[in-house]
């Protein structure tokens, strides 16, 4: 039998990256229907090997995201904890260098040919 099945996701450690301990940890996964529990905000889960490797800006969007679309229904709702980047965020942040790769300065057309071919279909 496969390892990557159910046997390995129980063996994960699930924590709720919405509630940070002031020690640093994560606290468990879940609610109960205790009143203690009551007043926790809905959870964000995730294994502890992920949580550690996101960064914080990464955990609060995740949480945000998963609190915005609630809980309507008796099952809870999935949210995904990484984002895809939009496209203008894809061109901005990979190093796109826009009208500068081929522009006319003060009457001198400058080009760079490497950037040309790179960047061949945007321009």
């Amino acid at each position: 039998m496969a390892k990557n099945g159910l046997d390995k996701w129980f063996k994960q450690k699930w924590v709720d990256i919405g509630s940070k301990r002031k020690d640093g940890s994560f606290a468990k996964c879940g609610r109960s229907k205790q009143k203690a529990d009551a007043k926790r905000k809905y959870p964000k889960c995730v294994p502890l090997a992920k949580a550690t490797r996101m960064s914080d800006s990464q955990r609060a969007s995740a949480v945000k995201r998963k609190r915005a679309a609630g809980n309507t229904g008796p099952k809870p709702t999935n949210v995904k904890t990484f984002t895809k980047r939009t496209k203008a965020a894809e061109g901005y942040a990979s190093g796109y260098i826009g009208k500068s790769i081929k522009s006319d300065y003060g009457g001198v057309t400058l080009s760079n040919p490497s950037y040309l071919k790179y960047y061949k279909g945007m321009i």
